[in-house]
């Protein structure tokens, strides 16, 4: 039996993921369902997209993905299931799709599942469930309906370089107020040859002048930088909520300087 995950914006105020557990559990007694998250910002697509391509290949090839945000359809983002090293995901080609994934992925899908009626008011549970099951059952992808060529593309916001400098922002920010920007340690390492260098926000107050290997480098309370598990350089507090303590907010700008003396 495959793993089944869900990630979605809907919280765990109300009876939504229980219903599409249930629904889950009503075709599949023994399915394997593990929640990634159900705190994605509302309607976030980028954020959701971050969570997913960090976790994904964590788990079995096989596994089955589905992603309930901003699950409506429309003529240009329709439901998919795709095939992608060795995985499957499932959800809305809102451009979420193509912040997940490297390069192309094995085989895309456009869903064309019977619905119960024609306005899908809970497309996770009422289609989104159905492809997984299906999948989880064994059966091809390519039953689920026809083939498209192509993704839905969104644009993420790359780092700006310079020989002397890197300029990117903070596209994430975990639940316990660190700040994840979009300068991964290989650009890091490519610009900055080893030398000193000087990370600033906008509150000139605060900068960082190295990379530590862990929280407890520091004292608590104070702030520090690391690449984290994402492979991402995160700004953080010892022991302390960094948006909160710095003032800092998803998408500012954090900049880079190196120097050779």
């Amino acid at each position: 039996m495959h793993i089944i995950t869900l990630t979605t914006d809907l919280g765990l105020k109300d009876y939504y993921v229980a219903a599409i557990k249930g629904t889950i559990l009503k075709e599949l007694p023994d399915a394997r369902i593990v929640d990634v998250t159900h705190e994605i910002k509302k309607y976030n697509v980028p954020e959701s997209a971050f969570v997913v391509r960090n976790v994904f290949e964590d788990f079995p090839a096989g596994s089955i993905h589905i992603i309930g945000v901003r699950s409506f359809e429309s003529e240009n983002n329709p439901h998919v299931a795709i095939l992608y090293r060795g995985h499957f995901f499932i959800g809305c080609d809102n451009g979420m799709f193509s912040l997940i994934f490297d390069d192309k992925p094995d085989k895309i899908i456009k869903l064309q599942i019977n619905k119960e009626s024609e306005v899908s008011a809970f497309p996770t549970k009422e289609v989104f469930v159905k492809a997984a099951t299906h999948l989880a059952r064994g059966g091809t992808i390519e039953m689920l309906g026809n083939p498209i060529p192509e993704l839905s593309q969104a644009v993420a916001f790359q780092p700006v370089i310079d020989q002397d400098y890197i300029r990117g922002n903070f596209q994430y920010i975990d639940s316990y107020g660190n700040l994840i920007t979009n300068i991964n340690q290989q650009l890091f390492n490519r610009v900055g040859q080893s030398r000193k260098f000087k990370i600033s926000f906008r509150n000139p107050r605060f900068e960082v002048t190295e990379i530590s290997r862990s929280y407890e480098d520091v004292l608590e309370g104070d702030i520090l930088a690391l690449f984290g598990s994402s492979g991402f350089l995160e700004i953080c507090i010892n022991a302390g909520s960094a948006t909160r303590l710095l003032g800092l907010k998803l998408n500012e700008t954090v900049s880079i300087e190196f120097y050779d003396h």
